[in-house]
């Protein structure tokens, strides 16, 4: 054995020792809070009302998205917050006005840690023959498609990623290094580099954007969310640039609905806006850009996880968001069955394989995880595989045809992903129906 092998050998004991003790500790560490202190979010009617406004509500600029009216905004001196929130609700200029949520990763709340696997569960595993993989393989490979894996970054060095990794960006440090950050007993340590491995692994020349806004606990807040999502569609803020993502993995969430992300999946889907909801006004000028790179090419498809609670009455957000072009995941089991953990309901889309999954983790190595966060890229690979072989299709049509053309699972409504289903009815002449 070489010195290389030994040391591998050696990583992957002490690692799983790591992940034991962590079954144990980690769930104090789960808690973080439901919201960033003081920060407000706000989405004004035209971004010229905002000098009056700061002076009015006592607050001072943190961020603003772009050009848009779209801010992040601090409190100054004392009052509640959400005193605050809701006198900026009630002003005629501001379309909507909420906390900053923080958004977390299903597995890290729900205590769920990863185990070692290998390279060869990674490569060949039941989840593969469950969605029919191996034949829709031989008709895409995803190439030419950009996703998203908005998490808590990857590691850069894992063979797993070799090809796949895009230039991507850290909205928690601010940096254009989106390394997973951390140690190993962090409940939310590994799991941006397993989400990734997935998505090569089902899409096997598909490009992958790390965007990192979620820090070694899992844990992130809406505002870096929707931060990623528009830089996701756009890294160089240029519309006429074609270098965004097709597809956008979120196996992230709340249980809290933020407002603001209804505007980001409009905006990042390239939906049709709703004139009556004031969330979807795209009326100020500081939406020109969105609008212009939208009449050059479809939106993005977001795929979103949709929580381990294994309920049928709470909701994740964003996955329950309801937003057009955006599918919410649930997670199955090689029994055909919904797993135990899996939230379920008549706001999820459809399931794919999410229990006992093997895939990338840091160092080199492989883990098996369960949790809806796998299921998610597995669609978010499959879209990919669809809009590899039909760019032109628009991202609503595009989640409506994963979603409709599934398969059977025992014990429930819900049906599962068929890739080999999605990309043969995509090809056929009465297409996706």
């Amino acid at each position: 054995m070489t010195r290389h092998l030994r040391h591998r050998r050696l990583v992957g004991l002490v690692w799983s020792a790591l992940v034991l003790i962590g079954a144990t500790t980690s769930a104090s560490r789960a808690e973080v809070p439901s919201a960033a202190p003081g920060e407000i979010l706000v989405k004004l009617r035209s971004g010229d009302s905002l000098a009056a406004l700061l002076v009015r509500y006592r607050l001072v600029v943190v961020e603003r998205l772009g050009a848009r009216p779209l801010f992040r905004l601090k409190t100054v001196g004392p009052g509640k917050l959400s005193d605050r929130v809701a006198e900026l609700a009630l002003d005629p200029e501001v379309q909507l006005a909420e906390l900053n949520r923080r958004h977390q990763i299903p597995e890290a709340k729900k205590n769920n840690v990863w185990a070692i696997g290998t390279r060869d569960d990674y490569v060949q595993q039941w989840a593969q023959e469950a969605i029919r993989l191996d034949p829709a393989q031989q008709l895409a490979t995803g190439s030419g498609v950009r996703v998203a894996v908005i998490d808590t970054g990857v590691d850069p060095a894992h063979p797993a990623l070799a090809g796949h990794l895009l230039p991507g960006y850290d909205f928690v440090d601010g940096d254009t290094d989106p390394s997973e950050v951390g140690a190993e007993l962090s409940p939310g340590f590994g799991h941006g580099t397993h989400v990734a491995g997935i998505v090569a692994l089902t899409a096997p020349q598909a490009g992958i954007m790390p965007l990192r806004v979620l820090d070694a606990d899992g844990a992130g807040t809406a505002w870096a969310l929707a931060a990623a999502m528009l830089y996701a569609v756009d890294p160089d803020r240029n519309p006429a640039t074609d270098d965004g993502a097709q597809v956008i993995n979120l196996s992230l969430g709340t249980r809290q609905r933020t407002k603001l992300l209804d505007t980001i999946a409009l905006l990042a889907s390239c939906s049709v806006p709703d004139p009556a909801d004031p969330a979807q006004d795209l009326s100020d000028a500081g939406y020109n850009d969105d609008r212009d790179r939208c009449r050059r090419r479809p939106g993005a498809v977001v795929v979103a996880a949709a929580g381990n609670d294994g309920s049928a009455r709470v909701r994740e957000y964003p996955a329950a968001e309801s937003a057009y072009g955006l599918l919410a995941v649930a997670a199955s089991g090689a029994d055909k069955r919904l797993a135990d953990f899996s939230n379920r309901g008549g706001w999820i889309h459809l399931a794919a394989p999410g229990d006992g999954i093997t895939s990338s983790v840091p160092n080199g190595l492989y883990g098996t995880w369960s949790g809806t966060s796998m299921a998610t890229p597995f669609v978010a690979g499959t879209v990919a595989l669809l809009r590899g072989e039909h760019p032109a299709m628009d991202a609503v049509d595009a989640a409506r045809c994963v979603e409709r053309q599934t398969r059977w699972l025992r014990g429930t409504d819900l049906r599962q992903l068929d890739a080999l289903k999605v990309l043969r009815a995509a090809s056929s002449s009465a297409g996706c129906r």
